[in-house]
């Protein structure tokens, strides 16, 4: 038998083979995918039940540490701007941050990693004022349980005056106590010296409230002190060494935060390569031997 018409067969084959790997072939195998150094922990975050664990874990302790509080007259976890000795008759109040605290924005996040952009102002206002942010697991539940114990509930945020109706109307939806005669959602802006800092809205609360608990995810939710160097913070941090805890208490957030821009002291007027290199060139790192 001739060697040419099974040749010609092996020929079509190899020729079906390719034709079919080509039409079932992700639309990405002959294009490089974009590297965005947001997508580990914006899936983490949306998508693992470890972190859903770790923030339900968080909340819990929360109400643990909120019945002693109440239980303590003189626990303040503001002792620098309350005396302990003169707190026992002030009413009560817990002091949270919004975003990534009770707040979960990874619909907005997992947007710049799927688009492959960056963070815009008016772009976030427009995600704000849609109202489709949801609620961090538990969150909901341990603000109304902290109302149900006559604690009055002060959310902090530096998502803006602009931005502040929008953001009422969708806590107001999930079941957030709100302030109703008492302005408790304090916005960045609110007021023209409420700028990022927030120690003059911590101030304005500890004026008339004990305030028993502190709860936030990034270092600037707890003190002023969060800018500066590595090293600078680790001390700031080191300070408050008994809040950690105990009256502070941090949900996790790898995605964004005073910790990622701390490498680079902020200077965004720096390349997206060099602000990298930066945060790399931070890092200790084993060393193997040859």
């Amino acid at each position: 038998m001739s060697l040419a018409p099974l040749k010609m067969k092996r020929l079509a084959l190899s020729a079906g083979v390719a034709l079919a790997f080509a039409v079932s072939a992700p639309a990405f195998a002959d294009e490089s995918v974009p590297q965005n150094d947001l997508l580990n922990a914006t899936l983490w975050m949306q998508k693992s039940v470890e972190y859903k664990g770790n923030v339900l874990g968080t909340f819990a302790l929360a109400r643990i540490r909120l019945d002693e509080a109440l239980a303590d007259k003189s626990w303040t976890a503001l002792p620098e701007m309350q005396d302990a000795a003169k707190v026992s008759d002030m009413p009560t109040a817990i002091i949270l941050d919004c975003d990534e605290t009770i707040l979960d924005n990874n619909l907005y996040e997992a947007h710049l990693v799927k688009d492959g952009t960056d963070f815009s102002p008016k772009e976030w206002t427009a995600y704000v004022n849609s109202e489709q942010t949801t609620a961090m697991p538990g969150a909901v539940e341990f603000t109304q349980y902290a109302a149900s114990k006559g604690v009055k509930v002060f959310y902090i945020t530096n998502r803006t005056k602009e931005e502040e109706s929008a953001t009422a109307t969708n806590m107001e939806k999930l079941g957030f106590p709100m302030g109703g005669n008492v302005d408790t959602l304090l916005t960045k802006g609110e007021k023209e010296e409420w700028g990022s800092p927030k120690g003059s809205r911590d101030q304005l609360v500890a004026k008339d409230y004990r305030v028993l608990l502190m709860l936030g995810d990034n270092f600037s939710d707890f003190t002023d002190d969060y800018k500066g160097t590595l090293e600078e913070r680790q001390a700031v941090f080191e300070k408050a060494q008994s809040h950690w805890g105990k009256d502070w208490l941090v949900l996790p957030n790898p995605e964004y935060g005073s910790f990622e821009s701390a490498p680079f002291l902020s200077d965004y007027k720096l390349s997206a390569d060099e602000r990298r290199k930066k945060k790399i060139d931070a890092l200790d790192g084993w060393t193997p031997k040859n």
